[in-house]
C-alpha cells in the first residue's frame, strides 16, 4: 500500500544557516543528521548556493515559536548523538575482549 507523502518545505533562512554551517568547516553528513534533513538535499542548497540559486519555500513567514522549535530539535539531536557515543564504544569494546582465564591446576 502506498502512502502519501507530503514534500517537505524548508525556508530560505534555514537553508541559508544550513550552508553556513557547513561552509565554516562542518561536514555535510553530519550537519544534515544534526538538522533532521536529507544529505542530499544539503548538498543540493550548498551547490545552488555557491551558484547564487538558493530559493525558500515561497512567502511563508516563520514564527518565532516555530524557529525555536527547529533550534530545540537541531538541539536534541546532537545531544542525543553525543549519548549515544559511549553506548557504541562500550558495546564495541566489550565485544572485543577475550577472556583469560587463570585455572591453577
Amino acid at each position: 500500500m502506498s502512502e502519501t507523502r507530503k514534500r517537505a518545505n524548508y525556508t530560505l533562512e534555514l537553508k541559508m544557516e544550513a550552508v553556513r554551517l557547513v561552509k565554516g568547516g562542518q561536514a555535510v553528513s553530519v550537519k544534515a543528521k544534526v538538522l533532521g534533513i536529507p544529505k542530499a538535499s544539503l548538498d543540493n542548497w550548498v551547490k545552488l548556493s555557491a551558484k547564487g540559486q538558493l530559493k525558500g519555500a515561497g512567502d511563508k513567514s516563520v514564527s518565532v515559536e516555530q524557529m525555536e522549535l527547529a533550534r530545540l530539535r537541531a538541539q536534541l539531536a546532537r545531544v542525543t548523538m553525543e549519548r549515544d557515543i559511549p553506548k557504541k564504544a562500550t558495546a564495541y569494546f566489550a565485544g572485543n575482549l577475550c577472556e583469560v582465564r587463570l585455572d591453577s591446576q
